[in-house]
């Protein structure tokens, strides 16, 4: 990587357009980021710790917490320091780690999201085969293929990159290493790169999407068919949080990737980034966990668990 570039360090300029901010910014940005951690690390806890959660479902939500700890913590560490310090410097090969991090959990909840969705369309559309399709191998092997794809996926954006060359500048217009304002940073040819990144987001972007749409169609099909409200407000309670989530992730992905140029506002860019970065990682405790009956139930259950027995 050294041979390609003269530079050896970047400075995030983060939220520099808001001066007067920075202090209000970090404390909410902060406190986002303490909820999202503790959220996610109870939502693995008590799946682990409850066996009536032992389901697919679970096993998959699980993997999606796990996830959403280590990718709102590739990002929003080096965020916050950028908003007390001003500039947040990040070494070369930090910062084409954290690219290739950012690239792999990002595609990896791409496909844990596709995943999830499929496995609701299968309980409810239906149920009297969920339990042999969607057994614990079948579960065991989509996770980690979601995994595995996404581990791939983040290698050929983060190879093509770190083979740009950067001798103008070193300052990097956002919060954390992107894909556009290092193409933008770039004093070589980028136009194949672009193309290539582009495809490869459109790919897996678009893939995961309209699978998780047609998982949802059918969803919402068999759902108009039930005969009682009751049962009807079941399901759509059920499948209605998991698709507000994947709305918001896939939509503020798709504006920011699915385009062939990166000549887009930078400014625009960071509020867009804001949300796939740190508002989704937090939405997924909350709404998968207290709009959930059973979860809710579950945890309960442990509390009052702690409760009993140092009385005992």
């Amino acid at each position: 990587m050294a041979n390609h570039s003269i530079i050896s360090e970047f400075q995030l300029l983060g939220f520099e357009i808001f001066p007067k901010w920075e202090i209000i910014l970090f404390i909410i940005f902060l406190l986002i980021y303490i909820l999202t951690v503790m959220g996610n690390v109870i939502i693995i806890s008590v799946v682990r710790l409850e066996p009536g959660l032992h389901s697919p479902m679970y096993a998959f939500l699980q993997n999606l917490s796990f996830l959403e700890i280590w990718y709102t913590s590739t990002i929003v560490p080096k965020m916050l320091r950028s908003l007390l310090w001003e500039t947040s410097t990040i070494s070369y090969n930090g910062c084409m780690t954290q690219l290739y991090f950012f690239v792999f959990l990002g595609a990896t909840e791409c496909f844990l999201l596709s995943v999830m969705a499929y496995d609701r369309f299968l309980a409810i559309c239906d149920p009297l085969h969920y339990t042999v399709t969607m057994n614990i191998q079948s579960c065991t092997r989509l996770a980690t293929g979601s995994w595995v794809i996404g581990l791939i996926t983040g290698l050929l954006p983060s190879f093509l990159i770190s083979r740009l060359t950067f001798c103008r500048s070193n300052q990097i217009n956002h919060f954390f290493c992107d894909i556009p304002p290092l193409l933008e940073l770039s004093c070589s040819d980028t136009s194949v790169t672009e193309i290539i990144i582009f495809v490869l987001s459109l790919l897996v972007l678009f893939t995961c999407f309209l699978l998780t749409l047609v998982s949802y169609a059918f969803i919402i099909m068999t759902i108009l068919k039930i005969p009682s409200a009751s049962g009807r407000k079941k399901a759509y309670s059920t499948c209605g949080s998991h698709l507000a989530v994947v709305i918001i992730y896939f939509g503020t992905m798709i504006s920011m990737y699915v385009h062939p140029n990166v000549n887009v506002s930078s400014e625009l860019n960071k509020v867009i980034s804001v949300f796939y970065t740190v508002i989704t990682p937090l939405l997924n405790p909350v709404i998968y966990s207290l709009k959930n009956k059973d979860f809710r139930g579950a945890l309960q259950k442990l509390i009052n668990k702690r409760h009993v027995q140092p009385s005992l």
